[in-house]
Parts: C-alpha cells; structure tokens; sequence
C-alpha cells in the first residue's frame, strides 16, 4: 500500500512530522508513506497560479498515485496552521487530488488537547467543494504532550499509544 503523509506543520520540531515519520518506521512492512512538507509550498496566491509548476505537479502525482493520504496537523489557535491551510487552497484550485482518495486526519501538539479542535476543524475544511476526499471518521488519532511521547530516536515510548495508532 503506498499513502502520503501530509506534514501540516511548518515548525522544525514539530510533533507531527515526528509522528509521521515513526509511522512511516513503525509501519514499514504494510505501507510505503511518503512524506510531503506543507511548508515546502508557497502560500496560496490566487493571482500568482503555481499550479503547472513542477513542485505542485509532483505533489499532485504522488498523491493521485497513493492509495490514501494521512494529514498530520497540529493546532494554533484551535484551527490548522496556516501552511497546511495554504496548502490545501492550492489543492482545490486548479488542482484536484484530493477527490475521491481515502483520507486519515491524525493530530499531534504540544499542549494536553493533541490538536483535537484543529483535526474537527480540518474535517469541516475537507467538506468544501473542489477537495472531495473520502474522510475516513472512525481513524482518528489525537496526541496530546506529544514532546513527552517520543524518545530520542522518535519512537513513540508508550505501547498502548502505539496499539492505538495502530488500530486508528
């Protein structure tokens, strides 16, 4: 099975990238996830379309070819950051990956509520005409105090967390 990993985070330490990747260590052997950094973007620009550009034409493939996509968001004041934001203005401008593929909103913050308002709100967001996924509603992964979850090499250090996740 090949998925994206959306990272919504532009953060350099932020938890949601370190999630992603052990998710991508942790479930090698029954999925390729390839990560995708939203920060990487430009922000969304109405008057200036990137969307031919060879940064949005990729991105667009490997999420065409995925089997789902996993967006991974942390939260700033109780919405998505505004990179994740950005990145999904451009996904349902011109460009429309997002239709029809399997999707899985996973969160992860600093503080105890692990980006719980930010994942509803993403819910809402992905509602809006021109996105179109198949917003899978009983995968839902929220993790809270994620700097005290991960060991030094990212793992996450708790086994019921990880059972968790597993079956999210």
């Amino acid at each position: 099975m090949k998925l994206v990993g959306i990272v919504g985070s532009a953060k350099d330490n932020a938890p949601v990238r370190t999630l992603l990747k052990f998710m991508q260590k942790h479930f090698a052997d029954q999925a390729e996830i390839t990560l995708l950094e939203t920060r990487d973007f430009p922000m969304f620009n109405e008057s200036n379309d990137q969307s031919e550009t060879e940064l949005f034409q990729n991105a667009v493939t490997l999420i065409e070819e995925s089997d789902g996509v996993i967006i991974a968001t942390d939260e700033q004041n109780r919405t998505i950051p505004s990179a994740l934001n950005s990145f999904i203005d451009w996904m349902s401008f011109n460009l429309h990956p997002f239709e029809q593929k399997p999707m899985m909103i996973i969160g992860a913050s600093e503080d105890m509520n692990g980006a719980a308002s930010a994942q509803i709100h993403l819910r809402e967001i992905m509602d809006a005409p021109g996105l179109g996924p198949i917003v899978l509603g009983a995968n839902e992964f929220v993790l809270g105090n994620a700097q005290d979850k991960f060991d030094a090499n990212g793992d996450l250090i708790d086994q019921g967390t990880i059972d968790f996740l597993a079956h999210a």
